[in-house]
């Protein structure tokens, strides 16, 4: 049986951002009672990878660039009804209901990183927001940090969900090509 022919889609800094991104998660994940300057650690590095992630995807090759999978909200629904009902149409890149999954995961994860810094200047008088007098509302940034925080841990399982979803409808093992780069070119 021939093998499809195979495009490279996912530049090698794509690849290692999204892994190493899911990484830092988990361990700031599991750490955040455990070993707090680990949990910070993680944090820090999470933001800077959202950083690059913005950056790469204004300047990155084509399948980086958020021009190339940003869409409206309608056609991000179209393309959900659409898969539900098993009749998607197949992206090179990133599909619609992806690209809106990046920006959300994105956000998320710039809102929980930014609350966790001040968190840390409220609680504990330090890192760069140390000298703001954040104490006085240690709460309202507590809970927006846990809030952040639980949506995150609602979009990430969607995310793999609609990854292994996509993968099935399109006969195409879409975490293989996250690690290898590569997808069918048709």
């Amino acid at each position: 049986m021939n093998q499809p022919d195979m495009i490279r889609v996912w530049d090698p800094l794509v690849r290692i951002f999204h892994w190493l991104l899911a990484a830092s998660f988990a361990v700031a994940w599991y750490t955040q009672e455990a070993n707090y300057e680990l949990h910070l650690q993680a944090g820090y590095t999470i933001i800077g990878l959202v950083c690059f992630r913005t950056l790469w995807g204004l300047i990155g090759p084509t399948h980086a660039r958020f021009s190339d999978f940003v869409t409206g909200p309608r056609k991000v629904l179209d393309y959900t009804k659409s898969l539900l009902r098993q009749q998607a149409s197949r992206h090179l890149g990133h599909n619609p209901a992806g690209g809106m999954m990046v920006l959300l995961l994105l956000l998320g994860l710039l809102v929980v990183t930014i609350s966790g810094i001040a968190l840390d200047g409220a609680e504990n008088w330090s890192g760069p927001l140390a000298e703001m007098e954040l104490y006085r509302h240690k709460q309202s940034i507590l809970d927006i940090h846990v809030w952040s925080t639980n949506a995150l841990l609602i979009l990430i399982p969607l995310h793999i969900l609609g990854v292994v979803h996509a993968s099935i409808a399109h006969r195409e093992n879409l975490i293989k090509a996250m690690i290898s780069g590569n997808k069918r070119s048709s």
